[in-house]
C-alpha cells in the first residue's frame, strides 16, 4: 500500500524493487499507482499528490529526463493523461526540499486541537513551509514532529500561510477529510482572517476603505509583488477591507480583513496606499518604534469545523515586539 493508501500489485512493487539496483545508489525507484479519483489528470499534478515531498515543478522535471514510466513504457511530457490504477515508477533523487520534509521537534504555540485540525498561534520569524534558504527548521517541520499522521497529507495539513514575519493564528489540518472542506472553505470565502498592522503616516480620508485592487509579479522587479493592471499584466484580483482604529503623529494603528489570499496581499496594499508597514523593507517601510520585522500580526480567525460544523472563533493577543511599538508611538489596542 502507498502513502495515499492505494494497494500497489506484487508485480509492480516487484518489479520496482529489481529496477532498483540500476537507479544507483542516490536513487530511489518508486511505484505509484492513480486512484479513482486522479483519473483525467495530468502526469505531474497525479504525481504531485502521490510524491508530496518533492515539488510539482522538480517532478515535472523528472519527467521531462524520463524518469517516469507508465506500464513499462517512459514518460517525458508533464501533460500526459493518466487513468485509474495506470501504474508505473518514477526514479527519485534527494533534493534539498525532499530532504527538508523531516520531523523537527519544536515548541507550537496551539491554541485549539482535536482529531481533525489545529488552531497554531505562529512567533514571528518561523517559516512556515520549506523553501530555499529554510530548508529546515519551518513549521511543516515542527508539525511533522507534532504528529506522524502529518506526513500522510500534502504540505503536512497546511492550508494557508503566514509570511515568515507575521506572526498570529494559522488553522491547519490533521485528516485529508478536514483539509479538503478547509480548502474550499477558504477558496468560498467562508474562513474569516482579520489582521492589525501598524503603518507608516498618518491616516487620512475615509476610516473604512475597501481596496479592490489586482496583484502580480512586479513588472520591474519580480522578486516582488504588486498592484497591476490586468490589462497589462497578468495577476490576480484580491480584497482587502481597511479600518482605521487609531491614528499616531507618523504612523497608524488599522485593522486589515482580508477577502482573498494573494501573496504578500495586505502589505502590497497598503503600500499602494500610501502606508507601507513599519519595518517592511520590501515594500517601503523602515524600522520604527522599535520593529524589526514587518509589523502585521494576524490576530482574528474564526470559521465553521470542517466537520461537525460548529462555529469555532479564536484570538491571538498582541506579541511583545509589537505591543512595544504601540507603545512607543501612544497606540492602543482593545481586543475585547
Amino acid at each position: 500500500m502507498n502513502r495515499t493508501g492505494t494497494i500497489i500489485s506484487s508485480r509492480s512493487f516487484d518489479e520496482a524493487l529489481d529496477e532498483q539496483a540500476e537507479a544507483g545508489p542516490d536513487a530511489e525507484l518508486r511505484p505509484w499507482v492513480a486512484d479513482a479519483s486522479q483519473h483525467g489528470h495530468r502526469l505531474d499534478r497525479t504525481l504531485a499528490e502521490l510524491v508530496p515531498e518533492f515539488s510539482r515543478s522538480y517532478l515535472q522535471q523528472l519527467i521531462a529526463l524520463g524518469a517516469v514510466t507508465l506500464k513499462g513504457a517512459v514518460l517525458t511530457k508533464p501533460a500526459t493523461r493518466v487513468k485509474a490504477e495506470d501504474a508505473g515508477t518514477i526514479e527519485l533523487r534527494p533534493t534539498p526540499q525532499s530532504q527538508a520534509f523531516k520531523p523537527e521537534a519544536m515548541a507550537l504555540n496551539v491554541v485549539f486541537q482535536d482529531e481533525h485540525l489545529l488552531v497554531i498561534n505562529k512567533p514571528a520569524q518561523l517559516v512556515v513551509h520549506p523553501a530555499p534558504g529554510n530548508w529546515a527548521g519551518t513549521l511543516l517541520n515542527g508539525l511533522l514532529a507534532f504528529d506522524a499522521a502529518f506526513k500522510d497529507l500534502p504540505r503536512a495539513g497546511i492550508v494557508h500561510r503566514l509570511d515568515k514575519d507575521t506572526s498570529g493564528l494559522m488553522v491547519v489540518a490533521r485528516t485529508r477529510l478536514a483539509m479538503e472542506a478547509l480548502v474550499r472553505a477558504i477558496a468560498a470565502r467562508d474562513v474569516q482572517r482579520h489582521y492589525l498592522a501598524l503603518a507608516h503616516h498618518r491616516w487620512s480620508g475615509a476610516g473604512r476603505q475597501e481596496i479592490q485592487a489586482a496583484i502580480g509579479r512586479d513588472p520591474r522587479n519580480r522578486l516582488r509583488m504588486a498592484v497591476v493592471d490586468l490589462g497589462l499584466h497578468p495577476g490576480k484580483s484580491a480584497r482587502t477591507d481597511v479600518e482605521l482604529l487609531q491614528n499616531a503623529e507618523t504612523s497608524c494603528l488599522v485593522k486589515c480583513v482580508l477577502h482573498t489570499g494573494r501573496t504578500h496581499q495586505i502589505r502590497v496594499h497598503l503600500a499602494w496606499l500610501g502606508h507601507p508597514l513599519l519595518a517592511d523593507e520590501t515594500y517601503g517601510g523602515a524600522a520604527m518604534a522599535g520593529m524589526g520585522r514587518q509589523a502585521l500580526h494576524a490576530f482574528h480567525l474564526a470559521f465553521s469545523h470542517p466537520v461537525t460544523g460548529q462555529s469555532l472563533s479564536f484570538r491571538a493577543e498582541l506579541p511583545a515586539d509589537f505591543r512595544a511599538a504601540l507603545d512607543t508611538l501612544g497606540l492602543r489596542y482593545n481586543f475585547d
